[in-house]
């Protein structure tokens, strides 16, 4: 039901200008040449297509999106500007068609909010990465826990505000799954969304050689 839900709002919004992000991730990734990225909730692939032109053609960007809608449109793009090194992939977040060890950066923009399961979200984001890789994500948390009508209801999940977690719960799913200097680099003023209050921030982590990992990596608006 959630899937379909989202999938039915993306593609509708597909063909607008409406802005669908709720941060910078892309302005903080610092894309190096060569490196293999992946933009989850790739929407129209604006960001997918900045970091292929970034890494170059010894390195490539992949989308991941499930809208039907948003996926035929950043193919058009990626084809329009004749953009090489760039692929778009529908697949699930919970599970992603990648090696282990495989990408040097993953970036999203107010997409994991949506997944029911976003501890297996950060797990698969752990495992793609490579040693030494890092994620840079803008996405939106409560700042109370959003009642459980809500969370259960397709339709608000889509809307991007009944799925968000408290900040706790976020920071707590990036522990454990075993990130290290995790980085709060822009966050926002709580603001009311449909019928909650939420704010958005953007953050990443590194993955290192070990899992442990504890809140003292934690750096605030570095």
């Amino acid at each position: 039901m959630i899937t379909e839900a989202i999938n039915e709002r993306y593609t509708q919004l597909s063909e607008t200008t409406c802005c669908l992000s709720c941060g910078g991730a892309i302005n903080y990734a610092k894309p190096q040449t060569g490196e293999i990225c992946v933009d989850l909730g790739s929407g129209r692939g604006n960001d997918v297509i900045r970091m292929a032109e970034t890494v170059g053609e010894t390195g490539h960007a992949y989308g991941i999106d499930i809208s039907e809608g948003m996926i035929a449109k950043a193919n058009a793009n990626i084809l329009k500007f004749e953009v090489k090194n760039a692929t778009i992939l529908k697949a699930e977040l919970e599970n992603f068609p990648f090696e282990n060890n495989s990408t040097d950066l993953v970036i999203s923009n107010c997409t994991i909010n949506h997944s029911s399961d976003k501890q297996a979200v950060w797990n698969e984001i752990y495992r793609i990465l490579k040693t030494g890789g890092r994620f840079v994500v803008s996405d939106i948390y409560a700042t109370k826990e959003i009642a459980k009508e809500y969370r259960e209801d397709p339709v608000a999940i889509a809307e991007c505000w009944a799925g968000a977690e408290t900040k706790d719960s976020y920071l707590r799913m990036l522990k454990l799954a075993g990130f290290h200097e995790i980085r709060i680099y822009e966050e926002s003023a709580p603001y009311a969304k449909g019928k909650a209050e939420v704010a958005s921030f953007t953050i990443s982590g590194v993955k290192t050689d070990s899992k442990k990992s504890n809140y003292q990596d934690i750096c605030w608006n570095a």
